[in-house]
């Protein structure tokens, strides 16, 4: 197998949002709200339960009226903004705007921070002529997140689960993919840290890299194990 295309998975792959605390501490300030410290810690950790943090921990439950929603979430903008704020009103904060704040709060560049290797491996694929796309299920646009990080320059198409109708491990997001980079799969990889999700991709015959979904500091070097499956160029596997 020829290495002509690399996918990529956005969160916990190439980006990590910010902790739940500093999600929720960010918005309390913004809109004026006082919170006692120990208040805000208990209501960060309901929410880290709930898994309202788009890019964060996993729900612990879903509660059964989100159930239906929550398995569709990244199928559109509507669905994903219902399901994320709908785990959130499962905590009750002190004021009701909160909710949308909260959910807006996590499509900015600056809630995102990309692991310390991504420029690197992104700039060396790029410098050995691999074509690279973004594979992400997510309901909202994140190219500003590359753009304000400076990763968009090395990005050759992007491919999000809203703008397409269907989420990973559907192989018809992947088959996309490889289109928009004109790669056929068997010469791809895809990078990601879901081990659903992300090895969806091997239905198509590409092979699967995985890395951990793990705070930046605590993960600098992961994605650096691509470049060991293309030595050079023309690297065959």
């Amino acid at each position: 197998m020829t290495v002509k295309g690399a996918l990529f998975d956005f969160s916990g792959t190439l980006f990590r949002i910010e902790s739940t605390e500093s999600w929720l501490r960010t918005v309390l300030e913004r809109s004026g709200t006082p919170v006692p410290d120990e208040e805000v810690v208990r209501y960060a950790r309901g929410l880290e339960e709930a898994g309202a943090l788009p890019g964060g921990a996993p729900p612990l439950t879903v509660p059964p009226h989100l159930e239906e929603v929550w398995a569709v979430r990244d199928r559109s903008a509507e669905l994903h903004r219902a399901a994320f704020t709908g785990m959130a009103r499962e905590v009750p904060l002190p004021r009701p705007e909160l909710y949308d704040a909260l959910y807006d709060r996590h499509m900015e560049p600056a809630a995102w921070r990309p692991y310390p290797d991504a420029p690197e491996v992104l700039g060396e694929l790029r410098r050995r002529g691999v074509r690279m796309a973004v594979v992400s299920n997510i309901g909202w646009d994140l190219r500003p997140v590359f753009r304000a990080h400076g990763l968009d320059p090395l990005v050759d198409a992007y491919v999000l689960s809203y703008e397409h109708g269907v989420q990973k491990p559907d192989p018809r997001l992947f088959r996309a993919a490889c289109d928009a980079l004109g790669v056929d799969p068997r010469d791809a990889v895809m990078v990601g840290d879901d081990r659903r999700a992300d090895a969806g991709a091997a239905a198509l015959g590409c092979r699967v890299q995985l890395v951990d979904h793990l705070p930046v500091d605590q993960r600098p070097d992961d994605l650096r194990a691509v470049l060991g499956l293309l030595p050079d160029a023309t690297t065959t596997l």
